[in-house]
């Protein structure tokens, strides 16, 4: 060896040396190798300290289950803290840092942690900062604050790009070892849409570090052939360095892909990471299984590693773990290790087995000792030496490696993201995947077959089953013998007893068996609780290493079996995703698209002034030559669709077509109101409540068919309503015949508002649109003279008569120029979103201002609208509990000042004269003001406490943000034609 490089094997480039610093020291590593594999190679064990303990930690796997050695990649804007270095691929000119320390990773300040670890064990934060009270904001906060975390994020803009993607498959595997690629060779073969995909940046899985032969071959090399036929078939999509991360509704499976995160500097043509939304018919999850650590006394010293883990960095990086290397193993991947170790030139100085007889093989000439433990380990910031103890001897042995093997949990996650609960079996001594459904099978190691050969055999009997089951024609394959392979069993050892120093069982989270003796003692022996009282389970690995042995500690603790400890919740996402994967390519202007709405070319071309609403660009006013602020264009506005007549782009709101035999009887449950009996022809005014009965959206519903509506709701709640209406459908009623189309963007839609609007309506229609022929609320399809066939709807928002016109999109522009034209005369304006808030107020009509998530139908002055007679609908129930029909709650009024020249303002508070301001005294808010051209004073919509019992009462708007104060009257809400004469001319 050269250092702990061997002078042979390995699956790496011996003749491409890379060189990569670690906290700013130089060094070489090989092309395929990790940045764990390469630290090792040059004799760096240390890779990380602890989050609580700040103890000294070296890599502990050789996978994504890496508790310990985690650094920060690169420097800057793309930097990546929390990187485990088991899987980081190295590349010429990487940098890392270590992570958790200070000043430095050899000597850490931080280590004086462990000689306070009396008093910070598990749960002792929910004892500690609760007094004195004083010290919260002071000292427990900032302490916590800076202590949080064990990377640092960068504060620098990313410079790299991100990009999605969508896929569609008929078999999505998931694992690229010895299982998955028999099942994706047996359905590729058979003619299906494959996609295999594998978090490894070489596929391959387990099969790149046995030393078994597999089909008369190595077993890297049968791996190389198998992807060698799987990528020279079209069918067949090959995702290396892809990560499926979530399992979600509709086998609908989500990925995330390093593209060029093994390269110092990236092409700026393609993306760093690729998000895949992967479409599968069936899947099959072959993710393999992790070797459990042994639970016992200082088994955290770098230089302590899984037997698994040894062997991969061995057989595949060409890397020992050390030069004189003990095994404490309770089945047969100890020996295996052993065995590879001594055919490799390492010395192996002991193989300690808790088992009283064993029938594993040992290499030649290395010692075993049957019925033995380890107790404790020697050495600071690397292993030294071990103590074992076997009928009552104590014995000390020397080494700076140890491989322990302590049988093997199924990597199971993925199948159990959906509330699938893992189920213990005592055969696999192993948590397995319950029944997930036909279309998702769990295969190989992940379903418990412990042999290499029988995960061979399962991937291909998986594969067929499921490709027969889409229907192709799958044959049973080839299963390719494995020569030479080891009894596979093991007998679990859950932690050792007697134990000289802490026994860890979480490593990230420094949670030993102590910590769950106390929480067991203090009733929290229940999985969940344990997690939380002691943080095992929790941070970037999630427990993949730890879960199995707690629930095995806490089963023996209470007596029971691990059936009813149980595992915690598995959740999306399996391993961390970046932000950047998550947001694609919506970031700075592009971090929320931009809507646009058809009309909005007309807009510009008349002097719109566009504000953001939501996601819409909206005109907020019309600027005129001399008119120096908005408020004077907004006048004018306002005064024009008083007088004569405005055009108003109202295309944002929300619009969603319901077909079906039921279509009536769905939305009578939707809405508050009666839609039942709507009269074909006719909209009416419709009001939604959440199931605990607070308003939830407004809108019109349009009937146009005797099976077809329309339904409009307001701009910012288009997407919720939506999704509300589907998941009535789907989930609540769905025995109903109802269908969904949302037309948002389909249609463009003009309000024109002002007593002389059916004038210049009727100029460019040919349907008569006198009050008789269409009266207020008609609302049907009629024909322009331009010979286009549009929907027109008698509405009024603004209290005038008032109509909505709504055309296909692409022809909106050329209809406003055309009304444009025609009113022209008469003295049409257009007018934008304050000039129509304006009017909304003066009209006393309601909108999210008002319908803010805590007001009822009867809040708002609606509650005439709820028909109570009806069977059902949604929200029904929960309107009429006592909180909600309450005497003293707020209630819309009108505002105006005593004094007509005062300003009253949105968000001011309400109370009774001579009151002091208080939380007592408050009597409710302002929720809406302005100024009203119409009568040229202010006005103000408000929530006042039992506000309709309270006309003409004189209230004090208080204001101290703005510092004003101002006398107002309490008035109806309606300030302009109360009687509905105008809009009903």
């Amino acid at each position: 060896m050269t250092s702990f490089r061997l002078t042979s094997g390995g699956l790496l480039d011996r003749k491409r040396k890379i060189r990569f610093t670690f906290d700013g020291k130089a060094m070489t590593g090989l092309e395929g190798d990790t940045l764990a594999s390469a630290l090792l190679a040059n004799g760096q064990m240390l890779m990380g300290r602890s989050f609580k303990y700040h103890r000294p930690r070296g890599p502990v796997t050789a996978g994504s289950a890496e508790p310990n050695a985690l650094v920060t990649i690169n420097t800057g804007g793309r930097a990546e803290p929390n990187t485990r270095a088991t899987v980081a691929e190295l590349y010429e000119g990487l940098s890392a840092q270590s992570q958790n320390r200070w000043p430095s990773l050899s000597f850490d300040i931080g280590a004086i942690n462990g000689a306070l670890s009396p008093f910070i064990g598990a749960g002792f934060y929910y004892k500690t900062f609760m007094w004195p009270k004083s010290f919260w904001e002071k000292v427990y906060e900032p302490l916590i604050r800076r202590a949080a975390g064990l990377g640092r994020a960068a504060m620098e803009a990313d410079p790299d790009t991100y990009d999605k993607c969508w896929a569609h498959c008929d078999l999505l595997v998931i694992g690229a070892g010895p299982t998955g690629l028999m099942a994706a060779l047996t359905a590729a073969r058979a003619g299906a849409r494959v996609i295999l995909a594998d978090e490894g940046f070489q596929l391959g899985g387990s099969l790149l570090s046995e030393s078994l032969a597999v089909g008369g071959m190595a077993a890297a090399d049968f791996a190389s052939a198998v992807l060698d036929e799987l990528a020279s078939l079209p069918n067949v999509t090959l995702l290396s360095r892809t990560t499926v991360f979530g399992w979600y509704d509709d086998m609908v499976f989500g990925a995330v892909q390093k593209v060029q995160k093994h390269v110092a500097r990236p092409l700026p043509e393609l993306p760093v990471e690729r998000l895949w939304r992967i479409i599968a018919k069936r899947a099959i999850l072959a993710s393999g299984a992790e070797e459990r650590p042994l639970v016992f006394g200082g088994n955290d010293r770098p230089g302590i590693m899984t037997a698994s883990a040894v062997r991969t960095h061995l057989n595949r990086y060409g890397v020992s773990a050390g030069r004189r290397v003990a095994v404490f193993t309770n089945g047969s991947s100890g020996y295996r290790t052993a065995q590879d170790l001594a055919a490799r030139g390492v010395e192996v100085a002991a193989i300690i087995d808790p088992r009283a007889q064993a029938n594993d093989a040992a290499p030649a000439g290395v010692r075993v000792v049957s019925n033995a433990v380890i107790t404790d380990t020697m050495g600071r910031k690397g292993l030294k030496g071990l103590l074992l103890e076997r009928s009552g001897f104590e014995e000390v042995v020397e080494c700076d490696a140890l491989a322990m093997s302590g049988g093997w949990s199924p990597v199971i996650h993925l199948a159990c993201q959906r509330g699938a609960r893992p189920v213990w079996s005592d055969e696999a001594q192993a948590f397995l995947v319950p029944d997930v459904g036909s279309a998702f099978r769990v295969a190989g190691s992940a379903a418990g077959h412990p042999s290499l050969s029988a995960c061979l055999r399962d991937g291909a009997a998986q594969a067929v089953a499921l490709a027969r089951d889409l229907g192709f024609a799958a044959y049973d394959a080839d299963i390719p013998e494995v020569e030479g392979e080891p009894d596979p069993s093991f007998s679990p050892v859950w932690y050792v007893t007697g134990a000289k120093g802490k026994a860890f069982v979480d490593f990230q989270n420094d949670v030993h068996v102590g910590d769950l003796g106390l929480a067991e003692r203090e009733g929290f022996g229940f999985t969940e609780h344990a997690k939380r009282y002691t943080t095992a389970g929790m941070a970037t690995d999630q427990g993949k290493l730890s879960n199995t042995n707690t629930a095995g500690i806490l089963a023996g603790m209470r007596g029971v079996s691990q059936a009813q400890i149980g595992t915690p919740t598995y959740r999306p996402f399996y391993t961390p995703v970046s932000f950047g994967a998550l947001a694609g390519a919506a970031i700075a202007e592009g971090n929320r698209p931009v809507r646009r709405s058809p009309l909005h070319g007309w807009a510009a071309r008349h002097g719109a002034v566009f504000v953001e609403t939501g996601l819409w660009n909206r005109p907020g006013w019309f600027a005129r030559s001399g008119e120096k602020s908005w408020r004077e264009s907004m006048e004018r506005e306002v005064r024009a669709v008083r007088e004569n007549a405005g055009l108003c782009d109202v295309s944002t709101l929300g619009k969603i077509e319901v077909f079906g035999a039921q279509a009536a009887e769905f939305l009578d449950r939707i809405y508050c109101n009666s839609i039942l009996r709507l009269p074909v022809g006719k909209a009416r005014y419709g009001l939604m409540l959440r199931e605990d009965g607070i308003v939830f959206d407004d809108g019109t519903i349009s009937r146009f068919g005797q099976n077809h509506f329309l339904l409009t709701t307001t701009t910012a709640y288009a997407s919720q309503v939506l999704a509300h209406l589907d998941y009535a459908s789907q989930v609540l009623w769905p025995n109903l015949d109802v269908r969904l189309l949302p037309t948002s963007e389909q249609w463009a839609q003009l309000a024109i508002a002002g007593p002389k609007s059916r004038i210049i309506l009727q100029r460019i229609v040919e349907d008569d649109l006198s009050d008789t022929a269409f009266p207020m609320m008609a609302a049907r399809e009629v024909t322009l003279k331009l010979g286009v066939k549009a929907r027109l709807f008698r509405l009024s928002f603004s209290g005038e008569l008032a109509f909505e016109l709504a055309v296909p999109s692409s022809l909106g522009e050329a209809v406003a120029d055309a009304l444009m034209e025609a009113g022209r005369e008469d003295g049409i304006n257009p007018y934008g979103l304050e000039a129509m808030d304006v009017l909304r107020i003066e009209k006393g009509h309601v909108t999210h201002n008002e319908l803010d998530g805590r007001t009822t139908a009867d809040d708002v002055g609606l509650g005439r609208l709820m028909a109570m007679q009806k069977p059902d609908f949604i929200g029904r129930r929960l309107s009429t509990r006592f909180g909600l029909t309450a005497a003293d709650r707020l209630q819309l009024v009108g505002l105006k000042p005593v004094e007509a020249a005062k300003e009253m303002k949105a968000g001011a508070h309400l109370l009774k004269q001579g009151a002091k301001p208080s939380m007592i005294n408050d009597q409710g808010f302002v929720s809406s003001a302005c100024y009203s051209p119409t009568l040229g004073h202010f006005i103000a919509l408000a929530l006042l406490k039992s506000g309709r019992e309270r006309m003409g009462e004189k209230i004090v708007v208080w204001d101290a943000l703005r510092d004003s104060e101002v006398l107002a009257e309490v008035c109806p809400p309606v300030f302009v034609d109360p009687d509905k004469l105008k809009q009903r001319a």
